[in-house]
């Protein structure tokens, strides 16, 4: 007889993977821990599979358990839509997205405002940080979409956007001081796509470097940057007024060479549902609408 398995159970295994930690996955779900603890057990008994293993502090999937994990979002993705359709509000659709940091104040706003006309009562989990985290989320299935900055001409998945160029920036008064002896860089931390094409080109170019402050955050890259410790590495969009991209004549005052392109890519899931799907059709066009300039776009036919 084939098993039916549990929305509310198949709901906890794949929050508590999402997670890292079933405890938490039940403090999100207004459940007791052991309530938890015994629909995970339901299911394995119905699969008749361990579907996850001991892994330090924490639970880790098993083979049996990636693939009913796959299979999980999907259900639920369809369960959440059904009940949507139906005028239902017992459970609510979410749609997971990941952004780089340079996203969120002017291409994020577009794209939910678009969005939500069209699904007004899907709840969006954005999340903003990492760029080299994000494929690895997709694959994971931790989220159904999401844009990320890749290395030109490497062989990745997603949907090429466009070529953009990569800038040396500073601030407007430490570029209006002497040229340093040795090239200052204030970056993200490694690894950063970005952080490396800069220490490669320096590199290449035999000039010498030191790391003057590193950062996750892009608000503290700008803040240091205001105070004249150095150059960063970014695109041109979204730069705060008073943080300048360097022109031919600053390069060559500061010895600092030319550096490679950077790809934008639309990474999406494999399982992504009917909303996940609108949503990265949705941040792709406002994408090159907000993001990409006209003379880039082209190229990313």
């Amino acid at each position: 007889m084939t098993s039916s398995f549990d929305i509310d159970s198949l709901r906890a295994i794949v929050v508590g993977n999402d997670l890292g930690s079933f405890a938490r996955a039940a403090a999100q779900l207004g459940r007791s821990q052991s309530a938890v603890s015994m629909q995970l057990k339901k299911l394995e008994q119905q699969a008749g599979v361990r579907l996850f293993v001991r892994k330090g502090r924490g639970l880790a999937p098993t083979e049996a358990g990636e693939i009913l994990l796959g299979y999980a979002r999907r259900i639920i993705a369809l369960n959440d839509e059904a009940a949507l359709a139906l005028g239902a509000t017992a459970s609510t659709a979410v749609v997971r997205l990941g952004l780089p940091q340079e996203f969120f104040e002017d291409v994020m706003p577009a794209t939910l405002k678009a969005f939500s006309e069209q699904h007004p009562h899907v709840h969006v989990d954005i999340r903003v940080g990492d760029n080299h985290k994000l494929g690895e989320e997709i694959r994971a299935g931790r989220l159904d979409g999401a844009i990320a900055f890749c290395e030109r001409g490497a062989v990745y998945d997603g949907e090429l956007v466009c070529v953009l160029p990569m800038r040396w920036v500073s601030h407007e008064a430490y570029l209006r001081g002497p040229a340093p002896e040795i090239v200052e860089l204030v970056t993200f931390g490694h690894p950063c796509l970005f952080r490396t094409a800069a220490l490669s080109a320096l590199e290449q170019a035999g000039r010498r470097w030191r790391l003057a402050v590193t950062t996750p955050s892009l608000m503290y890259i700008w803040s240091a940057l205001r105070s004249s410790r150095g150059v960063g590495v970014r695109t041109k969009h979204g730069l705060p007024r008073d943080i300048v991209d360097l022109d031919d004549d600053h390069r060559e005052k500061f010895g600092l060479p030319e550096l490679p392109p950077t790809e934008l890519r639309l990474l999406s899931s494999a399982n992504a549902s009917r909303a996940a799907e609108d949503l990265c059709g949705i941040l792709h066009d406002e994408t090159v609408r907000l993001f990409v300039p006209a003379e880039h776009a082209s190229s990313a036919s």
